[in-house]
């Protein structure tokens, strides 16, 4: 697709015919739709995990507490998260080396992988010790697959995407990895149709890694059909991919994009993958009506994704970042200590969908205002090192850190964890450019 790559000075060049101009948009509408499907696909096998461990938690952990079994579940999916660094450097050097296209057909292979072998795991009783020891290496490879996912998808979408409309078009990155835990979530709800909760918790678990390993295998054909958008002369840049040149060169960039991943991973994690363990173990509604609320609010989540997107090619990034930190500070203890109080899955809804709003200002255009920070030599890295680690930290504990503050009864400092890690982000983002140095003169 010769039509993605960047222009630089010189005469202009005679307008191509309409024909061409239709046939490039096409182009580039395809490969955010095929790089967008296995970025689903992904993500899909990593928060199933979150999402199902409410049933396979006893197998693997046969405490008698379901806060302690939930805890270990817990500590097994932030561990997943550990790698993700490893996985932002090790894909993102191959993106910005290699090709994009390369990096993304290895993640979407590991993720099938790991998704597989989950559902073929045997249990605690069983073989023992084996079991939670076998079911934390698949997460750690998984891990690894995501964590190389999210910067060379969001490298590649916000290259292949029109300029002008670059907040809309990268907007789909987040619409498919809302679509990837709506689909899980969706997938649980019509188990518990379909299945008793002794059916779900003795095998019922394993069907949605399997589903999502078939997926994994339909979204590497398709990713097979993208042209590639790094240039020649990128992948033969003597620093390309290269984290000493990004620290040397853009160390900058790297800590700003660091630190406003931090507070924006903790909040999409408080608000998405932990809440359905917070309407259970909390509020105390019942299993079937937290899925019921949650599938609800991610979809409509999903929906806000294009359009808050389209806002910020309007309106700027930098100023969206800004609101997302500011209301984020604000609102996060009030949202949270309503949600504690009430009893009405009605309300539970609406609370949780006002939090969403508000992160929808961040995860609608968080692969392009990462990747304007980065020329396309480091660009892949930068994103996902950068994303990884702070998701890591920030973003993979969130879990963890509500439930073990929650056993020592002290759950709602959780509330004002989240809440200073959003000024924090506010703070961060005013080091944000009004005008972003690199994509703006691409075609």
């Amino acid at each position: 697709m010769n039509a993605v790559t960047s222009t630089s000075g010189g005469p202009p060049a005679a307008s191509p015919p309409p024909q061409d101009i239709a046939a490039d948009r096409r182009h580039r509408i395809f490969a955010i739709m095929a790089a967008s499907s296995g970025n689903l696909v992904e993500w899909f096998d990593f928060y199933v995990y979150a999402f199902a461990a409410l049933y396979f938690a006893p197998a693997f952990f046969p405490q008698s507490d379901p806060t302690a079994q939930l805890l270990n579940t817990a500590g097994v999916f932030a561990a997943g998260f550990l790698m993700r660094p490893i996985g932002g450097w090790l894909f993102g050097r191959i993106a910005d080396r290699l090709g994009r296209k390369t990096s993304m057909l290895l993640s979407v292979m590991m993720m099938c992988a790991g998704s597989l072998v989950i559902a073929c795991l045997p249990t605690y009783a069983q073989i023992g010790m084996w079991a939670p020891f076998l079911l934390l290496v698949c997460r750690l490879f998984q891990g690894l697959s995501v964590g190389g996912e999210y910067g060379t998808t969001a490298t590649y979408m916000s290259e292949v995407a029109l300029k002008g409309r670059r907040g809309f078009f990268s907007s789909f990155q987040y619409v498919t990895l809302i679509g990837g835990q709506l689909l899980a979530v969706l997938t649980l709800v019509v188990l518990e149709h379909l299945l008793s909760e002794a059916e779900l918790k003795a095998w019922g678990w394993r069907i949605p890694f399997v589903l999502g390993a078939v997926a994994a295998v339909v979204a590497l054909l398709l990713r097979r059909t993208l042209h590639e958008t790094q240039s020649a002369a990128a992948k033969a840049d003597a620093e390309a991919g290269s984290v000493m040149g990004l620290l040397r060169h853009h160390r900058a960039a790297f800590l700003t994009v660091l630190g406003y991943t931090a507070g924006g991973s903790l909040f999409f994690y408080t608000f998405t993958t932990y809440m359905q363990k917070y309407l259970v173990n909390t509020v105390h509604l019942p299993i079937r009506t937290a899925s019921y609320v949650m599938t609800g609010a991610l979809f409509v989540y999903m929906c806000l994704q294009p359009a808050f997107g389209a806002l910020s090619d309007r309106i700027g990034r930098r100023t969206c970042m800004l609101l997302f930190g500011s209301l984020g500070a604000v609102a996060t203890v009030p949202i949270l200590t309503a949600l504690q109080r009430t009893t009405s899955p009605v309300t539970a809804f609406l609370l949780i969908l006002a939090a969403l709003a508000i992160v929808s200002l961040y995860t609608s255009i968080s692969g392009i205002v990462k990747a304007e920070m980065f020329p396309p030599e480091v660009r892949a890295l930068g994103v996902g090192l950068a994303y990884a680690v702070a998701n890591a930290i920030f973003g993979g504990s969130a879990e963890y850190v509500a439930l073990a503050l929650k056993s020592l009864g002290h759950e709602t400092s959780f509330f004002w964890y989240v809440s200073a890690m959003m000024v924090l982000t506010a703070l961060v983002s005013l080091r944000l450019p009004r005008q972003p140095s690199y994509l703006q003169h691409d075609p």
